[in-house]
Protein backbone atom coordinates (compact mmCIF):
# COMPACT_ATOMS: atom_id res chain seq x y z
CA UNK A 1 0.00 0.00 0.00
CA UNK A 2 1.51 3.68 -0.71
CA UNK A 3 -0.03 6.45 1.14
CA UNK A 4 -2.91 8.41 -0.31
CA UNK A 5 -4.51 11.60 -0.28
CA UNK A 6 -7.63 10.17 1.53
CA UNK A 7 -10.50 12.72 2.47
CA UNK A 8 -13.42 12.19 3.94
CA UNK A 9 -16.74 10.92 4.48
CA UNK A 10 -16.23 12.63 8.02
CA UNK A 11 -15.81 11.70 8.13
CA UNK A 12 -16.47 12.67 8.23
CA UNK A 13 -16.35 14.54 8.42
CA UNK A 14 -13.72 18.33 6.74
CA UNK A 15 -12.52 21.98 5.57
CA UNK A 16 -12.95 23.10 2.43
CA UNK A 17 -11.42 25.24 -0.22
CA UNK A 18 -8.40 25.08 -3.00
CA UNK A 19 -9.34 21.67 -5.62
CA UNK A 20 -7.18 20.55 -8.03
CA UNK A 21 -7.80 22.27 -11.37
CA UNK A 22 -8.24 19.00 -13.46
CA UNK A 23 -11.73 18.67 -11.46
CA UNK A 24 -13.31 22.26 -11.78
CA UNK A 25 -15.73 21.21 -13.39
CA UNK A 26 -19.65 20.38 -12.14
CA UNK A 27 -20.41 17.71 -14.51
CA UNK A 28 -20.48 13.73 -12.96
CA UNK A 29 -16.86 12.53 -12.37
CA UNK A 30 -16.69 8.98 -14.44
CA UNK A 31 -14.27 5.93 -12.82
CA UNK A 32 -10.75 5.41 -14.99
CA UNK A 33 -9.94 2.07 -16.55
CA UNK A 34 -9.36 -0.62 -13.86
CA UNK A 35 -11.46 0.97 -11.02
CA UNK A 36 -12.28 -1.61 -8.74
CA UNK A 37 -14.45 0.06 -6.31
CA UNK A 38 -18.53 -0.71 -7.46
CA UNK A 39 -21.53 0.99 -5.74
CA UNK A 40 -23.30 -2.63 -6.08
CA UNK A 41 -25.10 -3.30 -2.48
CA UNK A 42 -23.48 -6.58 -2.43
CA UNK A 43 -20.10 -5.14 -1.89
CA UNK A 44 -19.06 -4.78 1.30
CA UNK A 45 -15.79 -1.92 1.55
CA UNK A 46 -13.67 -1.66 4.35
CA UNK A 47 -11.39 1.38 4.27
CA UNK A 48 -9.06 0.16 6.41
CA UNK A 49 -6.04 1.38 8.41
CA UNK A 50 -3.23 -0.22 10.28
CA UNK A 51 -0.82 0.91 13.06
CA UNK A 52 2.33 -0.19 14.56
CA UNK A 53 4.00 0.24 17.78
CA UNK A 54 4.57 4.25 18.46
CA UNK A 55 1.82 4.51 16.06
CA UNK A 56 3.53 3.89 13.41
CA UNK A 57 1.72 2.83 9.97
CA UNK A 58 2.10 -0.85 8.00
CA UNK A 59 1.97 0.16 4.60
CA UNK A 60 3.49 -2.49 2.89
CA UNK A 61 1.08 -5.34 3.45
CA UNK A 62 -0.51 -7.76 1.03
CA UNK A 63 -4.08 -9.28 0.51
CA UNK A 64 -3.19 -12.42 1.80
CA UNK A 65 -2.17 -11.30 5.15
CA UNK A 66 -5.36 -10.07 6.13
CA UNK A 67 -8.29 -11.87 7.78
CA UNK A 68 -11.94 -10.40 7.28
CA UNK A 69 -14.85 -11.98 8.96
CA UNK A 70 -18.26 -11.57 7.67
CA UNK A 71 -20.43 -12.45 11.44
CA UNK A 72 -17.27 -14.93 12.40
CA UNK A 73 -17.09 -16.33 8.51
CA UNK A 74 -13.54 -15.55 6.71
CA UNK A 75 -13.92 -14.03 3.53
CA UNK A 76 -12.53 -13.96 0.02
CA UNK A 77 -10.68 -10.51 0.29
CA UNK A 78 -9.40 -7.98 -2.57
CA UNK A 79 -6.94 -5.52 -1.87
CA UNK A 80 -7.24 -2.57 -4.10
CA UNK A 81 -3.44 -1.22 -5.35
CA UNK A 82 -4.10 1.39 -6.73
CA UNK A 83 -5.74 3.91 -4.23
CA UNK A 84 -4.22 6.61 -4.70
CA UNK A 85 -6.15 7.17 -8.07
CA UNK A 86 -9.62 6.82 -6.74
CA UNK A 87 -12.20 9.66 -6.67
CA UNK A 88 -14.02 10.38 -4.18
CA UNK A 89 -17.53 11.85 -3.52
CA UNK A 90 -18.07 14.07 0.22
CA UNK A 91 -20.62 15.50 1.70
CA UNK A 92 -19.66 18.12 4.39
CA UNK A 93 -22.55 18.12 6.49
CA UNK A 94 -22.68 21.41 9.42
CA UNK A 95 -24.35 21.43 12.40
CA UNK A 96 -25.95 25.22 12.71
CA UNK A 97 -28.60 25.43 15.79
CA UNK A 98 -28.15 24.71 19.57
CA UNK A 99 -24.80 24.36 20.74
CA UNK A 100 -23.29 25.23 17.83
CA UNK A 101 -24.27 28.93 17.24
CA UNK A 102 -21.21 28.91 20.03
CA UNK A 103 -19.01 26.93 17.76
CA UNK A 104 -19.00 28.79 14.92
CA UNK A 105 -16.09 31.33 15.43
CA UNK A 106 -13.98 28.09 16.34
CA UNK A 107 -14.48 26.63 12.60
CA UNK A 108 -12.62 29.60 11.27
CA UNK A 109 -9.88 26.61 10.06
CA UNK A 110 -12.76 25.07 7.91
CA UNK A 111 -12.14 26.97 4.92
CA UNK A 112 -8.06 26.05 4.68
CA UNK A 113 -8.59 22.46 5.52
CA UNK A 114 -10.30 20.65 2.64
CA UNK A 115 -7.58 20.54 -0.56
CA UNK A 116 -5.38 18.39 2.61
CA UNK A 117 -7.92 16.40 3.65
CA UNK A 118 -9.28 15.31 0.44
CA UNK A 119 -5.97 14.84 -1.46
CA UNK A 120 -4.48 15.16 -4.97
CA UNK A 121 -7.12 12.40 -5.80
CA UNK A 122 -10.25 13.06 -8.19
CA UNK A 123 -13.27 14.59 -5.66
CA UNK A 124 -16.29 16.51 -6.25
CA UNK A 125 -18.22 17.78 -2.79
CA UNK A 126 -21.54 19.28 -1.44
CA UNK A 127 -21.97 21.35 1.39
CA UNK A 128 -25.07 20.64 3.69
CA UNK A 129 -26.16 22.42 6.97
CA UNK A 130 -29.23 21.28 9.80
CA UNK A 131 -30.48 22.17 12.44
CA UNK A 132 -34.40 20.82 12.85
CA UNK A 133 -33.64 19.37 9.05
CA UNK A 134 -30.77 19.32 6.22
CA UNK A 135 -30.57 22.19 3.85
CA UNK A 136 -28.59 21.84 0.87
CA UNK A 137 -25.89 25.09 0.35
CA UNK A 138 -23.60 23.57 -2.60
CA UNK A 139 -23.69 20.92 -5.24
CA UNK A 140 -21.46 18.77 -5.76
CA UNK A 141 -18.59 20.55 -7.43
CA UNK A 142 -15.09 20.56 -7.93
CA UNK A 143 -14.68 24.14 -8.49
CA UNK A 144 -12.59 26.09 -5.85
CA UNK A 145 -14.92 29.60 -6.13
CA UNK A 146 -18.23 27.20 -6.27
CA UNK A 147 -17.29 25.81 -2.92
CA UNK A 148 -16.12 28.33 -1.38
CA UNK A 149 -19.41 30.23 -1.97
CA UNK A 150 -21.12 27.35 -0.82
CA UNK A 151 -19.09 27.65 2.36
CA UNK A 152 -19.64 31.18 2.69
CA UNK A 153 -22.80 30.41 3.24
CA UNK A 154 -22.76 28.27 6.54
CA UNK A 155 -24.40 30.51 9.60
CA UNK A 156 -26.08 29.92 12.69
CA UNK A 157 -29.79 28.81 12.27
CA UNK A 158 -30.56 30.47 15.46
CA UNK A 159 -34.37 29.36 15.21
CA UNK A 160 -33.79 26.21 15.03
CA UNK A 161 -34.48 24.29 17.92
CA UNK A 162 -33.24 20.85 17.32
CA UNK A 163 -29.61 18.89 15.86
CA UNK A 164 -31.14 16.48 13.55
CA UNK A 165 -28.20 14.87 13.09
CA UNK A 166 -29.59 11.28 12.07
CA UNK A 167 -31.55 13.38 9.61
CA UNK A 168 -28.70 14.84 7.91
CA UNK A 169 -26.68 12.04 7.63
CA UNK A 170 -28.93 9.78 6.08
CA UNK A 171 -30.11 12.81 3.14
CA UNK A 172 -25.98 13.11 2.78
CA UNK A 173 -25.84 9.02 2.39
CA UNK A 174 -29.05 9.49 -0.23
CA UNK A 175 -27.45 12.63 -2.39
CA UNK A 176 -24.04 10.68 -2.65
CA UNK A 177 -26.09 7.13 -3.92
CA UNK A 178 -27.42 9.40 -6.88
CA UNK A 179 -24.02 10.21 -8.32
CA UNK A 180 -23.17 8.94 -11.28
CA UNK A 181 -19.94 7.38 -10.69
CA UNK A 182 -17.39 4.77 -9.11
CA UNK A 183 -16.14 7.16 -6.50
CA UNK A 184 -15.86 6.44 -2.61
CA UNK A 185 -18.57 8.01 -0.48
CA UNK A 186 -17.83 9.79 2.24
CA UNK A 187 -19.29 12.31 4.75
CA UNK A 188 -17.60 14.73 7.15
CA UNK A 189 -20.25 15.28 9.82
CA UNK A 190 -19.22 18.63 12.27
CA UNK A 191 -21.92 18.44 14.71
CA UNK A 192 -22.27 18.11 18.99
CA UNK A 193 -21.99 14.42 19.76
CA UNK A 194 -26.00 14.02 19.94
CA UNK A 195 -28.74 13.83 18.06
CA UNK A 196 -31.59 15.85 18.96
CA UNK A 197 -35.04 15.56 16.85
CA UNK A 198 -34.31 13.69 13.93
CA UNK A 199 -37.75 11.73 12.18
CA UNK A 200 -35.63 8.86 10.74
CA UNK A 201 -34.58 5.98 13.06
CA UNK A 202 -31.00 5.49 13.86
CA UNK A 203 -31.38 1.75 12.83
CA UNK A 204 -32.58 3.25 8.98
CA UNK A 205 -29.49 5.25 8.83
CA UNK A 206 -26.99 2.57 9.46
CA UNK A 207 -28.59 0.56 7.17
CA UNK A 208 -28.31 3.27 4.61
CA UNK A 209 -24.49 3.79 5.45
CA UNK A 210 -23.91 0.04 5.03
CA UNK A 211 -25.84 -0.09 2.05
CA UNK A 212 -24.03 2.88 -0.17
CA UNK A 213 -20.99 1.93 1.52
CA UNK A 214 -20.70 5.40 3.01
CA UNK A 215 -17.57 6.17 5.68
CA UNK A 216 -18.29 9.12 8.31
CA UNK A 217 -15.67 11.36 9.83
CA UNK A 218 -16.85 13.11 12.99
CA UNK A 219 -15.90 15.89 14.19
CA UNK A 220 -17.62 16.91 17.25
CA UNK A 221 -18.12 19.49 20.25
CA UNK A 222 -19.50 18.13 23.42
CA UNK A 223 -23.11 19.66 24.10
CA UNK A 224 -23.98 21.66 27.45
CA UNK A 225 -23.28 19.64 30.92
CA UNK A 226 -26.93 20.12 31.95
CA UNK A 227 -28.11 18.02 29.10
CA UNK A 228 -29.78 14.93 30.05
CA UNK A 229 -29.38 11.58 28.51
CA UNK A 230 -32.44 9.29 27.70
CA UNK A 231 -30.72 6.27 26.74
CA UNK A 232 -33.07 3.45 24.83
CA UNK A 233 -34.34 0.77 26.95
CA UNK A 234 -33.29 -2.14 24.66
CA UNK A 235 -30.66 -4.50 25.53
CA UNK A 236 -28.10 -6.27 23.73
CA UNK A 237 -27.87 -9.91 22.22
CA UNK A 238 -26.50 -11.46 19.17
CA UNK A 239 -27.57 -12.14 15.58
CA UNK A 240 -28.55 -9.31 13.55
CA UNK A 241 -31.28 -8.29 15.69
CA UNK A 242 -29.27 -8.23 19.04
CA UNK A 243 -26.50 -6.34 16.71
CA UNK A 244 -28.17 -3.56 15.82
CA UNK A 245 -29.73 -3.16 19.04
CA UNK A 246 -25.98 -2.77 20.59
CA UNK A 247 -25.49 -0.15 17.91
CA UNK A 248 -28.52 1.90 17.87
CA UNK A 249 -28.06 2.30 21.90
CA UNK A 250 -24.68 3.34 21.09
CA UNK A 251 -26.06 5.84 18.60
CA UNK A 252 -28.20 7.48 21.35
CA UNK A 253 -25.01 7.72 23.38
CA UNK A 254 -22.86 9.72 20.94
CA UNK A 255 -24.18 9.93 17.43
CA UNK A 256 -21.22 11.40 15.83
CA UNK A 257 -18.43 8.92 17.43
CA UNK A 258 -20.69 5.87 16.88
CA UNK A 259 -21.18 6.96 12.99
CA UNK A 260 -18.06 7.07 12.07
CA UNK A 261 -16.81 3.77 14.21
CA UNK A 262 -19.08 1.77 12.81
CA UNK A 263 -18.71 3.19 8.96
CA UNK A 264 -14.89 3.24 9.31
CA UNK A 265 -14.20 6.40 9.60
CA UNK A 266 -12.37 8.69 12.08
CA UNK A 267 -13.77 10.45 15.11
CA UNK A 268 -11.95 13.68 16.87
CA UNK A 269 -13.56 15.81 19.52
CA UNK A 270 -12.74 19.64 20.10
CA UNK A 271 -13.36 22.11 22.62
CA UNK A 272 -11.40 25.23 21.30
CA UNK A 273 -10.35 26.40 17.61
CA UNK A 274 -6.94 25.47 18.55
CA UNK A 275 -8.25 21.79 18.69
CA UNK A 276 -10.64 21.92 15.58
CA UNK A 277 -7.90 22.73 13.61
CA UNK A 278 -5.57 20.15 15.67
CA UNK A 279 -8.32 17.55 14.56
CA UNK A 280 -8.92 17.71 11.60
CA UNK A 281 -4.78 18.08 10.91
CA UNK A 282 -4.98 14.82 13.07
CA UNK A 283 -7.79 13.62 10.82
CA UNK A 284 -6.06 14.44 7.32
CA UNK A 285 -2.61 12.70 8.29
CA UNK A 286 -4.74 9.53 9.46
CA UNK A 287 -7.09 8.97 6.72
CA UNK A 288 -4.39 9.50 3.90
CA UNK A 289 -3.18 6.00 4.91
CA UNK A 290 -5.09 3.51 4.25
CA UNK A 291 -6.03 -0.20 2.70
CA UNK A 292 -9.49 -0.13 0.97
CA UNK A 293 -11.05 -4.18 1.20
CA UNK A 294 -13.36 -5.62 -0.28
CA UNK A 295 -15.42 -8.66 -0.87
CA UNK A 296 -18.52 -9.66 -2.21
CA UNK A 297 -21.79 -10.41 0.15
CA UNK A 298 -23.93 -12.97 -1.18
CA UNK A 299 -27.03 -12.38 -2.65
CA UNK A 300 -28.45 -14.33 0.08
CA UNK A 301 -27.25 -13.45 3.26
CA UNK A 302 -28.70 -13.14 6.36
CA UNK A 303 -30.97 -9.88 6.29
CA UNK A 304 -30.13 -7.12 8.90
CA UNK A 305 -26.72 -6.09 11.08
CA UNK A 306 -23.85 -8.08 10.35
CA UNK A 307 -20.86 -7.99 12.17
CA UNK A 308 -17.43 -7.15 10.59
CA UNK A 309 -13.81 -7.77 11.82
CA UNK A 310 -10.39 -7.57 10.35
CA UNK A 311 -7.26 -9.24 11.65
CA UNK A 312 -3.43 -9.67 10.22
CA UNK A 313 -2.07 -12.88 12.58
CA UNK A 314 1.12 -11.44 11.59
CA UNK A 315 0.74 -8.12 13.21
CA UNK A 316 -1.69 -9.63 16.20
CA UNK A 317 -0.81 -6.83 18.53
CA UNK A 318 -1.52 -3.73 15.55
CA UNK A 319 -4.00 -1.34 15.79
CA UNK A 320 -6.48 -1.82 13.02
CA UNK A 321 -9.13 0.89 12.24
CA UNK A 322 -11.91 -0.06 10.02
CA UNK A 323 -15.99 -0.47 9.35
CA UNK A 324 -17.06 -2.67 12.27
CA UNK A 325 -20.77 -3.12 10.39
CA UNK A 326 -22.77 -3.58 7.64
CA UNK A 327 -26.53 -4.05 6.79
CA UNK A 328 -28.02 -6.90 3.94
CA UNK A 329 -30.88 -6.39 2.56
CA UNK A 330 -33.21 -3.55 2.22
CA UNK A 331 -33.05 -0.52 4.85
CA UNK A 332 -36.63 -0.73 5.42
CA UNK A 333 -36.14 -4.14 6.77
CA UNK A 334 -33.86 -2.15 9.85
CA UNK A 335 -36.48 -2.61 12.86
CA UNK A 336 -35.88 -2.77 16.00
CA UNK A 337 -37.94 -5.63 18.21
CA UNK A 338 -41.50 -3.71 18.97
CA UNK A 339 -41.04 -1.25 16.63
Amino acid sequence: MRPIRYFLPLLILLSLCTAAQSIAQDTPQTARPGYTLQTQSNLVALPTQVEWKHHEILYTLKAEQFVVEDNGVPQKIKLDEDTDALGLSLVVAVECSRSAVMEFAKLRGLSTMIDAITGAAPREIAVVTFGDEPELLGDFTGDPDKLGEALSQIEPCDDDTKAATFDAVDYAAKLLDKRDNHYRHAILLISETRDHGSSIKPEKVLAELGRTNTVVDSVAFSPGKTEVLNDLKYGGGSGPIGLLVMAVNSLKKNASKELAALSGGEYINFTTGKGFDEGLAQLSNHIHNYYLLSFQSPADATPGMHSLRVKIPDYPEAKIRTRESYFAGSPDLAQLPGK
